[in-house]
């Protein structure tokens, strides 16, 4: 029997590249939304999932409290990985069996599953001036047909774009923590297509939050989601 697998991230783009890649992994794999909702799915199902594979920053409950209440639910049985775009800071993470990096390999995620390492950093590889993943770009393309393709990037630079919108909305009422909120949602969702410009570019401003060339960084990440655009539109014409 395939193992197990329930994915916890509030990001819906995340979500849908987890899933896919998963399954291409030859696991059995569910979904939901958030901490709570991932709660209340191990309450009414049966076996319970054999792994948990929850985003740290999410809504409601999340990070080491949801760690907590699920195993209280689940027991030692159930694995509980910890995933993030970002490094854990010190203190966090304590109450997972593992952390894994955004954006990892199904590899990475599999020596975790059978007790390998499962905190890892990880490199680009690039042949387009840093802006796009080959690797992660060869593997989505190896796991889905042309049109899925093209339509995961096409959703990834159509919600950065709607969530720069937010972040320039924070930016006039000074909200900094609406700002990184989204920044980090940008990261996250850009990192799992291998959108490597666009993935610094967020992190940057979810490090920094707002500042006095907010504008200019903004614009500048604009710019770079017409560069992958370009990038994308050229592979699809060969």
């Amino acid at each position: 029997m395939p193992v197990q697998i329930l994915i916890v991230d509030d990001d819906e783009l995340s979500r849908e590249v987890l899933m896919l890649l998963v399954e291409r992994a030859g696991y059995e794999v569910e979904a939901v939304e958030s901490g709570d909702a991932a709660l209340a799915h191990v309450q009414r199902v049966r076996p319970l999932p054999e792994v948990v594979l929850t985003d740290m920053q999410m809504p409601g409950t999340a990070g080491d409290e949801l760690a907590r209440r699920l195993r209280e639910l689940c027991g030692v049985g159930t694995l509980l990985l910890a995933m993030s775009g970002s490094k854990l800071e010190d203190g966090t993470g304590q109450e997972f069996d593992g952390f894994l990096l955004k954006p990892f390999t199904m590899k990475t995620l599999a020596g975790a599953i059978s007790g390998g390492s499962a905190r890892v950093e990880r490199g680009s590889s690039s042949a387009n001036g840093g802006v796009l993943d080959e690797d992660v770009y060869g593997k989505l393309s190896d796991s889905m047909r042309r049109s899925q393709l093209e339509q995961l990037y096409a959703l990834c630079l159509k919600d950065a774009e709607a969530r720069i919108g937010k972040m320039r909305r924070a930016t006039s009422d000074g909200d900094d923590a609406a700002y990184k909120k989204e920044a980090h949602a940008v990261k996250g969702g850009c990192g799992m297509v291998g959108a490597i410009e666009m993935q610094r570019l967020a992190t940057s401003m979810e490090e920094r939050g707002l500042c006095d060339d907010d504008v200019a960084t903004l614009d500048e990440f604009m710019v770079a989601c017409e560069r992958l655009r370009r990038i994308l539109i050229a592979r699809e014409s060969n």
